[in-house]
This record gives C-alpha cells, sequence and structure tokens, in this order.
C-alpha cells in the first residue's frame, strides 16, 4: 500500500516540533521530526513562518510536494477556537491573539488542517495509539502542570460548543483546600504538579508528623515530596494519600457521567501507577456505580515523551 503522508505541528511556548508522519503505518508512524525553540519574543508570524519553512524542507528531503500530503493537525494550548480555525492568546503565546493559523496552513499547503488543545491531541493520541487504542469511549487526563481532560466519546473526540469540554480540573471538591484553576479545593487544586506542591505546604503547616520536607531550604514540589515518599517519609506519604483519595473522587465522578470504557492519565500517575492504584481503585469501587465502573479501566498513559508528535499527527487523521 502506497503512503499516505501527514503533517503535524506542536505548537508550544518553550518549543516548537514538525513532524512528518505515516499515515499507513502503525509502528513507523513517524518518518521525520524537527524541533525549535519559539523564542515568542520574535512574534508569533516569524514563529509561523520558521513552521512553515521547516515543514517545506522535509518535505523537500523526502522528495514531496504539497500534492502528496493528506491532511495536517495542530495541536496548540489553549485558549483557541477550533472550528474557526483560531489561536485566541494563550499564556505562554503571549501576542497569539486570533491568529488564524488554519487558513495559513491550509493557504500555504492546499490540505483539510485541523487545531485542537494539546489536552484534546493528547487524548486523540492515546485513544489512537497509546493506552485507550480499541476503545469508543476514552478520557484522557494530564495530570501534570494541570489537570485538563480531553474525551472521545462514541468513537469522536467531544470538544463542547466552544472548545472548553474537558476542564476537570475546575471541579470543587472540597469547600476548601489547595488552589487551582483559580479554584481552592478544585480537582487541579488537589492532583496537578502545583497542586500537590500547596497541598504539601498546607500539610506541613498543619501536621506534627516528623519530615524531611521540613527541614530542607529548597522548594517544596510534587517531585520533591515523592522523592520523600519513596525514602518513606510518613507525612509525605500521607500527603500522596490525599492526592489520590481526591483523584479516585475525581474518576468517580467522570465514570458515573460520561461511563467510559477507558480513563488514560499521563504524566504523575503514569510515573506512580502502583502507588495510586493501591489507592484510588478500592475508592471507586465504593464510590462509583457499579455498572459503570466494573466496564471501565484505569491505565496510565503509554506514549510518554512522543505524546506531543503523536497527538499533532492524531489530529491529521480524525
Amino acid at each position: 500500500m502506497d503512503n499516505i503522508y501527514i503533517l503535524g505541528f506542536d505548537v508550544g511556548g518553550t518549543k516548537c516540533a514538525v513532524i512528518l508522519g505515516n499515515a499507513n503505518s502503525d509502528n513507523n508512524k513517524i518518518i521525520e521530526r524537527i524541533a525549535f525553540p519559539t523564542n515568542v519574543e520574535r512574534g508569533w508570524k516569524a514563529i509561523v513562518d520558521e513552521m512553515l519553512l521547516v515543514a517545506d524542507n522535509i518535505l523537500k528531503k523526502y522528495n514531496l510536494t504539497n500534492d502528496d500530503l493528506n491532511a495536517i493537525g495542530i495541536s496548540c494550548g489553549g485558549p483557541l477556537d477550533s472550528k474557526k480555525g483560531l489561536i485566541m492568546c494563550p499564556p505562554n503565546l503571549p501576542d497569539w491573539d486570533n491568529v488564524p493559523i488554519v487558513e495559513i496552513f491550509e493557504e500555504h499547503f492546499g490540505v483539510k488542517t485541523n487545531l485542537q488543545n494539546d489536552a484534546n491531541a493528547c487524548a486523540v493520541a492515546e485513544w489512537k495509539y497509546g493506552a485507550g487504542k480499541g476503545t469508543q469511549n476514552c478520557i484522557f487526563l494530564t495530570f501534570g502542570t494541570g489537570m485538563g481532560a480531553g474525551l472521545i466519546l462514541d468513537g469522536r473526540l467531544y470538544s463542547g460548543t466552544n472548545d472548553m469540554a474537558g476542564e476537570v480540573g475546575h471541579i470543587r471538591l472540597e469547600d476548601d483546600g489547595p488552589v487551582g484553576y483559580g479554584k481552592a479545593g478544585s480537582f487541579e487544586g488537589f492532583c496537578s504538579g502545583g497542586g500537590i506542591a500547596r497541598l504539601a505546604k498546607i500539610m506541613i503547616e498543619n501536621s506534627d508528623i516528623p519530615s524531611v520536607l521540613k527541614n530542607t531550604n529548597e522548594e517544596i514540589t510534587a517531585k520533591s515530596v515523592a522523592v520523600a515518599m519513596a525514602d518513606g517519609d510518613e507525612l509525605a506519604i500521607k500527603i500522596y494519600e490525599k492526592c489520590a483519595e481526591k483523584l479516585a473522587a475525581g474518576l468517580s465522578i467522570l465514570i458515573d457521567i460520561l461511563n467510559p470504557e477507558v480513563i488514560v492519565i499521563g504524566s504523575i500517575y503514569a510515573r506512580n501507577t502502583d502507588f495510586f492504584d493501591s489507592h484510588i481503585l478500592p475508592i471507586i469501587e465504593k464510590e462509583a456505580l457499579s455498572l459503570s465502573g466494573a466496564v471501565c479501566k484505569i491505565r496510565p498513559a503509554q506514549l510518554g515523551e512522543q505524546i506531543g508528535d503523536y497527538a499533532a499527527l492524531g489530529l491529521a487523521e480524525l
């Protein structure tokens, strides 16, 4: 079978990547990948021009033209308007105010271009190529710097009325607690890198348990708490147990409302799967509706550091 070529663009505040992919291959999906520093201070037009130039050079390297392309996917942090193809000034791209990136790319390459926020794009990647492959109803949770979600429902990406579907980090789980997504006691407040750090500071101040976390001049982070937990620090373990308790509460809500086959979780969960599973699975069994919980698997994300590349390519294959 002849190759079907697709292009993916992963747009970030630190770096951008351009990926040439083969839509016919499961094993050798990525043919070529080139990344470069974004350098946001130079403005959006210079960055877009470099993405186009890099893509043109990749196609030339493989003796391809725009006529050989089937589709393009662009993954970028929100806010954005996927229907109008606009990037709407994400926090890490300060001057990208209503940039018509889909129109620019479709005019340059002459093929259909799909723009989605990075959480939605990562959900597509794990659904097509990773831990959610073969399912019809799949939720992807970032559980990294923040707590965002991408929703695959009935075999389709669901982005909502104005691309705001999946903002699960804003769900309030407690009346008070660490702040995440601008809300105290939110899902993101308890279950994100920044949230765990803030939770740790609260628990350190209010606990009499001896801990290495109380005797350090270094900044408390989710990673430093995880290291202390791995060394058997009792307070660090309690901090992550509290995080796991709230993760289970959030997952139970999603299971009850959306009835997924699988919830794929990245970053912090993926690095501590055994610990989290030992705490969250009994809570989910108790809290979620039994018929819904029985058909839902909780799995770590599989694509690791390549998820951004596969996310962009996955959008080209929607």
